[in-house]
């Protein structure tokens, strides 16, 4: 299953895609893991030290000329069907594992944003990322899970077609929810249907009803073992609150099973 996180900056799509890669590799499955936020801060709340954090793909231009400039021409559709082992790091399980089962293979892919507005032309940049991202969407026999900007630019028409869910994740406010609802509807027109709103950080009340905000909803309630360590610890993983939030990350999984099956 191909999984994308988006909504606006800030509200927890980094610590919803760790948490539900750790919970799916313990559970046997092997998952790779796409970092296209701007903050590429995954690696960190998945347990990593600053130096293993690998380097952006955005940033290895002697990559990006290589493939996208290969024999002196412009190459937008490269072959980068060798990049995603090259470029991955393998990330720590960090949750409990029960006896009975062999755990999966978290794999991390740093990628940055698509875009690059104010920074000059990107276009070579955009072109090996999207390259790339269609490439782990489309071929990968795997869980693929992708940490998204605010809007829904990486994925284009085709690579859209092969995301069997979207996850928008906001906090329980207005403008927060105003973006959920226009990251639905961008999604919707590409095609991507099966979504799951996610209010983390909810205590009570009823999400207005946007046009736009997926129907479907988890509330992620505050979680006083992620606010005690958030000033010293970058890892969201091993928390109190385990148990629970494995429990919400089934919930969720559940969710966008049933709407992929409803869809076919």
């Amino acid at each position: 299953m191909k999984i994308a996180m988006a909504g606006k900056g800030g509200v927890g799509k980094t610590s919803l895609t760790a948490w539900l890669a750790d919970r799916l590799a313990r559970n046997g499955k092997d998952v790779w893991m796409v970092d296209a936020d701007t903050a590429l801060s995954l690696g960190q709340a998945s347990g990593l030290s600053p130096e293993a954090l690998p380097v952006p793909l955005i940033r290895r231009g002697d990559l990006i000329r290589e493939r996208i400039h290969a024999g002196g021409f412009l190459d937008l559709n490269p072959d980068v069907g060798d990049l995603p082992e090259s470029l991955a790091v393998d990330i720590p399980i960090a949750g409990p594992v029960a006896p009975d089962v062999t755990t999966g293979r978290k794999r991390l892919l740093v990628m940055g944003a698509v875009t690059n507005a104010g920074g000059g032309c990107a276009c070579d940049a955009n072109a090996l990322l999207k390259a790339l991202l269609a490439h782990v969407v489309m071929e990968r026999d795997a869980w693929v899970l992708v940490d998204l900007e605010a809007g829904v630019e990486h994925l284009g028409r085709g690579t859209a077609a092969h995301v069997n869910g979207l996850v928008v994740v906001s906090e329980p406010s207005m403008r927060s929810l105003q973006t959920g609802a226009e990251v639905g509807r961008m999604a919707r027109d590409l095609g991507v249907a099966n979504q799951v709103l996610v209010l983390n950080r909810h205590e009570n009340g009823v999400p207005p009803a946007l046009d736009g905000l997926p129907d479907r909803r988890v509330s992620i309630p505050p979680l006083p073992g992620l606010m005690g360590r958030q000033m010293t610890d970058a890892s969201v993983l091993g928390l109190p609150e385990t148990a629970m939030v494995d429990k919400l990350m089934d919930g969720l999984l559940d969710m966008l099973a049933r709407g992929q099956s409803a869809a076919s």
